[in-house]
């Protein structure tokens, strides 16, 4: 699930393998530009997660991710967006990606949200050994 969709980037992108940071190569989901955009995986059941990787856009836009947060929880108050936090997302430099520690937290549901400003997320991820890797492509 995520906010919106847009530019036909389908929320089941975000998972299916493909890791291409190119949006045009058809590998990412894409929002509209909400305020708040969200993107969220069901994990159909609670696990612990160690790290979530981010990789960020290299084609254009890497700036977007600024400010991105990292949720995870079993709540779907607010969309999921009001799960504990695993991470804030400072910056990560345009086609390069940046692993984030969550210590174990425990959901169902990992979010990544841009609070506060409207903006696109434009997300596309792989599993990485029962860990979830996720790139972050904002158009």
């Amino acid at each position: 699930n995520f906010s919106s969709l847009g530019w036909n980037g389908v929320p089941e992108r975000a998972i299916d393998g493909n890791r291409a940071s190119i949006y045009g190569q058809e590998s990412c989901s894409h929002t509209q530009n909400d305020l708040k955009p969200w993107w969220r995986l069901d994990l159909l059941k609670t696990y612990k997660i160690k790290t979530v990787t981010i990789t960020n856009r290299k084609d254009c836009c890497h700036e977007r991710i600024n400010g991105a947060e990292i949720r995870i929880g079993n709540s779907l108050n607010d969309n999921g967006n009001d799960n504990p936090r695993c991470a804030v997302i400072s910056s990560i430099a345009a086609g390069t990606s940046e692993t984030f520690t969550c210590n174990g937290m425990e959901g169902r549901y990992v979010n990544i949200v841009i609070p506060g400003r409207a903006e696109y997320l434009t997300l596309n991820s792989s599993n990485v050994l029962g860990n979830y890797h996720f790139c972050f492509l904002p158009r």
